[in-house]
C-alpha cells in the first residue's frame, strides 16, 4: 500500500488506504481547514520536528465511551475532597507548553513541534480548540488539551506535573461531555493509562461511522456551549 502524497488540494484519501503502522499520507499543510477535515475523517497529524506532515489514522482505533468511564475508588476520594480546581480554556498555551516538555518515559522526544503549537493555538482562537487546566491553589498542576468538532472531543495530550492532576481533569472533562450529550471521546492510540480510565479498542470503520453521524462543523459552537453548560453544573469549577 502506497504512502500518499499530498498537494495544495484540500483533500485526503480515505482512511482504508493506510500503511500497516496506520501512516496515511505526508505533506500538505497545518491550516485550520485542513486539520478540521482530517479529523473529521478520522485522521490526525504526528511527526518530529524537521519531518514532513504525516497523517495517521490507526487501526484499531482507542476511544473512550463517555458513558463508560471508570474512576477508582482513590479518584473519587480526591473527587469527594475537592482535591484540585479544574477550569476550561484558561490558559490554552500554557497547557500545550507543559505537554510539549512533559518527560514521558514511553517517548524520546515530542510530536509537539513549534508549527503544530501555532497550528493549535490558532484553532484555539476559532473555537475548535479546547483546554483543561487542573490547579493546585495558584499552580497548574496538570491538564490537557484536544480539539472539539461537532458532537466528538478528540484527546491530543495531557500532562500531570502532580501525581493523578491528568486523570483528575480528564475524569471532569468525560463527565461534562457525558452530562451534555457527547458520547464519544477519541483517544487515538492505547495507553495502559487510558484503559485503566475505560477506554477500549474498536474498529476503524465504527469509528468513522460515529464521525459520519456526529462531527458536522455546523454544530460545534452550540455543542461546545451545552459542554461548557455541563462543567459549570457540575460545580467542577
Amino acid at each position: 500500500m502506497p504512502i500518499y502524497q499530498l498537494t495544495e488540494d484540500l483533500v485526503f484519501p480515505h482512511p482504508e488506504n493506510t500503511v500497516e503502522d496506520g501512516i496515511l499520507a505526508v505533506g500538505g499543510d497545518l491550516s485550520p481547514e485542513r486539520i478540521i477535515l482530517a479529523y473529521q475523517n478520522g485522521i490526525f497529524p504526528w511527526y518530529n520536528e524537521g519531518d514532513p506532515i504525516i497523517w495517521w489514522s490507526p487501526n484499531p482505533r482507542c476511544v473512550l465511551y463517555t458513558d463508560k468511564l471508570r474512576v477508582s475508588k482513590s479518584m473519587r476520594t480526591l473527587f469527594n475532597r475537592n482535591s484540585f480546581r479544574v477550569t476550561l480554556d484558561q490558559n490554552f498555551q500554557q497547557v500545550m507548553h507543559a505537554c510539549k516538555e512533559i518527560t514521558r518515559h514511553d517517548q524520546a522526544g515530542t510530536w509537539i513541534n513549534t508549527a503544530m503549537q501555532k497550528a493549535y493555538f490558532k484553532l484555539y482562537k476559532l473555537g475548535y480548540a479546547h483546554s483543561v487546566e487542573v490547579w493546585n491553589d495558584t499552580e497548574l498542576a496538570g491538564g490537557l488539551y484536544g480539539l472539539f468538532i461537532g458532537r466528538c472531543f478528540f484527546g491530543e495530550s495531557m500532562f500531570a506535573k502532580e501525581s493523578n492532576t491528568s486523570k483528575y481533569g480528564f475524569i471532569a472533562l468525560v463527565q461534562a461531555l457525558n452530562k451534555a450529550g457527547v458520547e464519544l471521546v477519541d483517544c487515538q492510540t492505547t495507553t495502559p493509562h487510558l484503559i485503566s480510565l475505560g477506554a477500549e479498542e474498536i474498529d476503524r470503520n465504527d469509528f468513522l461511522d460515529y464521525l459520519d453521524n456526529n462531527c458536522f462543523e455546523k454544530d460545534t459552537e452550540d455543542c461546545w456551549a451545552k459542554v461548557v453548560d455541563a462543567f459549570n453544573e457540575l460545580n467542577i469549577n
